[in-house]
């Protein structure tokens, strides 16, 4: 049996290994597990930037990889706490982005300012607990090659966008879309789909 085995099925290891790994009240890693952990334990590609003002929320049970060349911009949280971030080569991570795990990005994607990309969310149902008391529960984000995210959207647990797809400024995303399409709105609606046989992006009569 694996040490994090016997960790995970013992109540008072588990809520030692917690507070040996998180600051109390904080939800975020201890200094010594963002100098000595995550460096060994997370990937970070050839020529990718992470700049300085960024909240990088990350911890070593889970996975955070960032591709060649990508570049995660001031102000951006990212949290692996509840899932892996993958994050592919080329793509552009804007101002100010929040992505929570699960979730994965494929290569050359932009995202603009604002974004909030969340594979978890908290329950609510129990009304004689606060929701940030209830159990949490996830739904990966995929997110396929070339899409671009404009500024102050949302994209919900669960969804998956496929390739080269256009999400427009302030939409919430709550559905999977396919490829080549352009969707904007709240919820997200397609309103141009991209014809492979005239070559022309074409309105959707909704």
């Amino acid at each position: 049996m694996s040490i994090s085995s016997i960790i995970r099925s013992n109540d008072s290891l588990k809520k030692a290994a917690r507070w040996a790994l998180i600051s109390p009240n904080q939800y975020r890693p201890r200094l010594w597990v963002r100098l000595l952990l995550n460096p060994f334990k997370h990937s970070r590609g050839k020529g990718s930037i992470i700049r300085r003002r960024t909240k990088m929320d990350l911890f070593p049970y889970k996975k955070f990889e960032l591709g060649a060349y990508s570049v995660i911009e001031d102000f951006t949280t990212i949290n692996n706490g509840v899932g892996d971030v993958h994050i592919g080569s080329r793509s552009f991570i804007g101002v100010s982005n929040v992505i929570i795990g699960p979730v994965e990005i494929a290569d050359h994607v932009m995202t603009a300012q604002n974004v909030v990309i969340s594979g978890m969310n908290h329950s609510y149902e129990d009304i004689h607990t606060p929701p940030t008391m209830q159990k949490v529960s996830t739904s990966k984000i995929t997110i396929a090659e070339n899409v671009w995210v404009g500024a102050n959207s949302v994209i919900t647990a669960g969804v998956s966008i496929g390739r080269h797809t256009i999400i427009g400024a302030g939409s919430v995303v709550t559905k999977d879309l396919p490829a080549y399409c352009v969707a904007v709105g709240n919820p997200a609606k397609i309103i141009k789909r991209y014809n492979h046989d005239t070559r022309l992006w074409e309105k959707v009569n909704n």
